[in-house]
């Protein structure tokens, strides 16, 4: 009986997505005669990426850009449902690196090779059709007046410990995102559970403390911001830094054990009316002033090191790096998806 249950709440959750509504859209008119047109999806906020465009349409001013902000679920949905229509995506760079590699394996994107896409680590591409422009190290953020410098923990297993003290200082106050709905959570939660060894002991310690789960990285952050939370796990690092420059009383942390390094990755996929358009910005990101624009402006990671100001991709440290390619097809696939969800569900009923 469960297993059924398991598997309706699964086909719930993608006839969801399938008919999710449409996200927030911006249209950057061209600066000089229209000459073209491109349309992004993309899983980064408007305020952030919006740099960027305007960066690019100084070099290229007859170029009128439409960028939609979705969900990195609901993006690869939507493309699969509207793929063939008037107003589909040329572009489409998301933090779902997960779902934009299936879109590669199952044939729905097109490949582009440039002297700035050969330029990529080997980890950082898959097949020329996948491509890395950004880089998150993914990081615990706390709230520096609510959670003593003391009592920071600085790897999973201190925070193991910290959530099992006897005097309950996160009990209610620790968040992390809604696996079920975010998709860049359940990629996190699976690679942590291939590489991290008391994974599913921190799980259970999340759901004994009544961990709040959220969809988006910025409620979470919203939430650490003001006290609700104390600290949040596995979250992107680079919205963090933009909070903490901007004064919001944050602390991140790279654990030390390990940091998983995921990429923001740009697909053209099969179906958009101007590929050549959408190939000339993808060059446009990978080249040393568009890194650089995403550094400075945009307060993302530059994939290459050449971009200057901010650390490159070279891994450093404790960072491991989600490859691109294949391996993260595997908890995609129904049944394990169904199977980790499940666990994770017992995981998180724990303390409530």
């Amino acid at each position: 009986m469960k297993r059924w249950q398991g598997l309706l709440m699964l086909m719930s959750l993608f006839a969801a997505t399938a008919y999710a509504d449409p996200g927030d859209v911006q249209r950057f008119p061209a600066q000089g005669a229209p000459t073209a047109q491109l349309r992004i999806h993309g899983s980064t906020d408007i305020e952030v990426f919006g740099t960027v465009i305007a960066d690019y349409q100084r070099l290229h001013p007859g170029t009128e850009v439409i960028y939609e902000d979705i969900i990195t679920q609901d993006m690869y949905a939507r493309y699969l449902r509207d793929r063939s229509g008037s107003a589909a995506p040329d572009l489409l760079i998301s933090s779902g690196m997960d779902l934009q590699a299936k879109l590669v394996n199952d044939g729905h994107a097109l490949a582009h090779r440039s002297a700035q896409t050969d330029a990529l680590p080997a980890w950082a591409q898959w097949r020329h059709e996948a491509f890395g422009i950004s880089y998150e190290p993914v990081a615990m953020v706390y709230n520096t007046r609510t959670l003593p410098a003391s009592r920071v923990p600085h790897t999973r297993r201190q925070l193991l410990e910290l959530l099992r003290a006897p005097d309950a200082p996160l009990l209610g106050r620790v968040g992390t995102y809604d696996v079920q709905r975010s998709s860049v959570g359940y990629l996190l939660a699976t690679q942590d559970g291939q590489r991290g060894s008391m994974a599913g002991a921190l799980l259970g310690a999340l759901g004994d403390n009544q961990v709040q789960l959220e969809e988006r990285t910025g409620v979470l952050l919203d939430r650490v911001s003001s006290g609700q939370l104390s600290l949040v796990y596995n979250v992107l690092g680079s919205y963090a830094q933009a909070r903490i420059d901007a004064g919001a009383p944050l602390g991140i942390i790279e654990p030390e054990d390990y940091t998983l390094v995921m990429l923001r990755t740009a697909v053209i996929p099969r179906g958009g009316k101007h590929p050549e358009e959408a190939r000339r910005f993808l060059d446009y990101l990978l080249s040393p002033r568009g890194q650089q624009v995403l550094s400075r402006e945009a307060r993302l990671m530059p994939i290459l090191p050449a971009a200057g100001q901010r650390r490159g991709a070279s891994p450093e440290r404790s960072y491991r790096p989600i490859q691109l390619g294949p391996g993260l097809l595997v908890y995609l696939d129904a049944l394990k998806r169904r199977q980790f969800l499940e666990a994770w569900r017992g995981s998180m009923q724990q303390g409530r």
